[in-house]
């Protein structure tokens, strides 16, 4: 086989499907398999030619050693609802509408130091000697509330049911299996235990290459309630990396006592829209260095050995921020991870420290989508035409299937259709990789966060659509498959070095206000404020999307509105007049866009300030505006979900903002739906239809333009 039709792709097995896979093997050109949940490696497939992979849980599928050590079962930090005292005591049932299948109130350790009563009322704890616990009802009592206040509880419960396992066992409806335990790797006897049976593990299975960590310690914030439905989910969530003994070590190493409320948080579980708290910070940092040490000494282990470890980035992956700096110091080998759209494959593709990278493509193979009447092939091509766009900028180095390959071989046009992908995406891989992109300006996206949520932005569970924030993910969409070197920096980062805005051409800052992702307090620091305020008026490029920098201070809504020039209408201005609403669609920014733009969910009450143009506008509701402030540009867009056509516009506000409209017609295509990238150090470009019918466009190279048409979903390589 050549290059082209071999290597780089990984499928499932399962004891029912041997000669299958083996056809497979060969039709997709894979030389790597693995077994998945809920299934075993057949022994007739260990001995082919290609890397075999072993899911390996190290927190659970040993319910034995979790029933014998209750003590250290995984812990998460619940929170009851508000509930409003009235005359007399208040009783709060701790475990309603969450699952008692999965969480169990944990009673062992001292209730009065770990959990916490808050009178949310007036934002205080109320001491210990405040309530009780009755443990015959499972309610904490409150004999003398404050009357009409409200009062929530944060509680610690064991895990009793694997969150990803209850997962994986509701979707597929199995019937009559154990319920697997989630046990905690960093309690001190698990710890012993869980090295020696690493070491078991590995010396019975003497045919594995890989061992696919799955992942290691903590698993995100994921519960259920009474119904098995998903009662909230957090892919970035530490609530559930806790117990008495992780939290001591804490105050030991950060000096002051540790709070429920540093990781309950109101009761929002310090999902990644909240701006964190410093306390919240020295927690993730702290976890961070630990599960990094406890990580390295699985990873030591499996070396030791000489087999390779791979990280599944998922499920138990919390602590393991792959864009931090512990994160180096682990010696993982790879890291896989699902595969969404362009934004979750860049990040997989950006992760350093690893010698590969892979990526876990849809969909999987559940019945959720495998199913009479389903239609596995049209989520197949949505999923790989959106990655396609970011493997042009930054390639994963191999692609995989995950689920029960039986289910697929029921749809043969389905098991045709990915044997092209796996084709075309090794085409892909021999011609950029080890290269870089043409790149023509420096993008940073700021917020909170910075680089640890590198194109994470505005994610709530990966890439599951959400009706609030899709007019923001959109903009991190759209960049993940463009030509721009794009950052993610954060506040903390301006503050400790306010030379790094030297080196970029536009900054975006997107999301609602007072969320994590604008800044909200943060715009009350002049340091922050007086930085970005020069980076513009100095030359650089604003643009601001949704609320940017909104927060209530000092006579402004929008921090930025003097470079945006646009304001938000709270109701403290509605005595101004305001009559800047001509429009100017003759613009550069809307050369290619046709008559309507797509906003998204927008943005309500935006006016426009005096020097601004509006360029769209709505029922006196300003869309889309520019302004030129000092040396300066600003743009204000009130959301742009992810489209073709809203990538071509941003594409365009980006170039606009940095006073580069110049570079426009370089490595361009005068379609939308169609999309040019250049390598020019490997000297080769490509044009891509990104759609499933045939495009006609001109192409802009950097001497010169030519007509070009192009089939349903054509990729046409050139050599420059």
């Amino acid at each position: 086989m050549n290059k082209q039709s071999f290597g780089r792709v990984t499928i499932p097995t399962n004891l029912d499907v041997v000669p299958e896979t083996l056809e497979i093997l060969k039709k997709w050109g894979a030389d790597a398999i693995r077994d998945c949940d809920g299934t075993d490696f057949p022994t007739e497939l260990q001995g082919q030619n290609a890397k075999i992979y072993s899911t390996y849980y190290t927190t659970r599928k040993d319910n034995a050693w979790a029933k014998a050590n209750p003590d250290e079962v995984q812990q998460s930090y619940l929170m009851t609802p508000f509930h409003t005292a009235e005359e007399g005591p208040l009783s709060i049932e701790l475990m309603k509408g969450i699952s008692r299948e999965m969480m169990e109130v944990n009673t062992r350790d001292d209730i009065k130091r770990w959990w916490e009563v808050m009178d949310r009322t007036t934002g205080e704890p109320l001491s210990p000697d405040a309530w009780d616990y009755d443990g015959d009802t499972g309610c904490v009592v409150i004999p003398e509330p404050a009357p009409y206040h409200n009062y929530t509880v944060a509680f610690l419960a064991y895990i009793i049911w694997d969150p990803v396992h209850m997962y994986n066992a509701v979707t597929n409806g199995w019937q009559n299996f154990e319920h697997q335990v989630t046990f905690d790797v960093r309690q001190p006897k698990t710890h012993k235990f869980t090295m020696e049976r690493l070491r078991k593990f590995i010396q019975e299975h003497p045919y594995v290459n890989v061992i696919r960590y799955t992942t290691f310690f903590h698993q995100f914030t994921l519960v259920f309630d009474e119904l098995r439905r998903e009662k909230f989910v957090d892919w970035y969530g530490y609530s559930s990396s806790v117990s008495p003994c992780i939290l001591e070590q804490f105050e030991k190493e950060a000096g002051y006592k540790f709070r429920p409320e540093f990781i309950v948080d109101q009761g929002y579980h310090n999902n990644q829209y909240r701006i964190p708290s410093k306390e919240y910070r020295d927690f993730q940092a702290f976890q961070r260095r630990e599960v990094a040490r406890l990580c390295k000494e699985m990873v030591d282990i499996t070396h030791e050995y000489g087999l390779e470890a791979m990280m599944f980035l998922g499920d138990h992956w919390i602590g393991t921020e792959p864009f931090m700096d512990e994160w180096k110091t682990i010696g993982v080998d790879a890291v896989v991870g699902s595969v969404g759209n362009g934004s979750t494959l860049r990040l997989i593709s950006d992760i350093s420290g690893v010698r590969y990278t892979e990526g876990r493509f849809l969909p999987y193979f559940f019945p959720d989508t495998f199913h009479e009447g389903g239609d596995p092939v049209k989520e197949a091509k949505e999923n790989w035409v959106t990655a396609r766009r970011a493997i042009l900028r930054k390639p994963i180095d191999r692609i995989g299937y995950g689920g029960y390959l039986k289910l697929a071989l029921e749809f043969p046009e389905f098991v045709d259709y990915i044997e092209s992908v796996c084709n075309e995406f090794r085409q892909l891989y021999v011609n950029i990789k080890g290269t870089t992109p043409y790149c023509v300006k420096t993008v940073a996206v700021l917020n909170c966060w910075g680089k640890m949520r590198s194109w994470g932005c505005h994610m709530v569970h990966h890439a599951l659509y959400q009706k609030q924030n899709y007019s923001y993910a959109g903009v991190i969409e759209a960049l993940s498959g463009a030509p721009f070197d794009v950052k993610f920096i954060s506040f903390d980062d301006i503050r400790e070095n306010p030379t790094l805005l030297d080196s970029i051409d536009v900054i975006i800052n997107v999301g609602d206000g007072d969320t994590a992702h604008t800044g909200g307090v943060e715009w009350e620091d002049p340091a922050i404020s007086s930085a970005i305020h020069r980076f513009v008026r100095r030359g650089g490029g604003i643009i601001g999307i949704g609320e940017p920098a909104g927060h209530q201070y000092q006579g402004r809504y929008l921090q930025l509105a003097s470079e945006l020039g646009v304001e938000k209408e709270t109701g403290f201005t509605l005595n101004y007049d305001k009559y800047n609403w001509e429009e100017h669609r003759d613009h550069f920014i809307l050369a290619d866009a046709g008559k309507d733009v797509d906003f998204g969910e927008g943005k309500k009450s935006i006016y426009a300030l005096d020097g601004a143009e509006v360029l769209i506008q709505r029922d006196k509701e300003v869309q889309l505006a520019v302004n030129e402030c000092g040396r300066g540009r600003g743009v204000y867009i009130s959301g742009l979900p992810y489209s073709f056509a809203n990538s071509r516009l941003l594409y365009r506000a980006i170039l606009w903002a940095a006073h580069g409209e110049d570079a426009l017609y370089k490595w361009y295509s005068s379609n939308y739906n169609v999309e040019v990238h250049a390598f020019v150090k490997n000297g080769k470009y490509c044009v891509v239809n990104n759609t499933y019918a045939p495009q006609d466009t001109t192409v802009y190279t950097d001497s010169g333009s030519f007509d070009l048409h192009l089939e349903a979903n054509e990729i046409r390589w050139y050599e420059t």
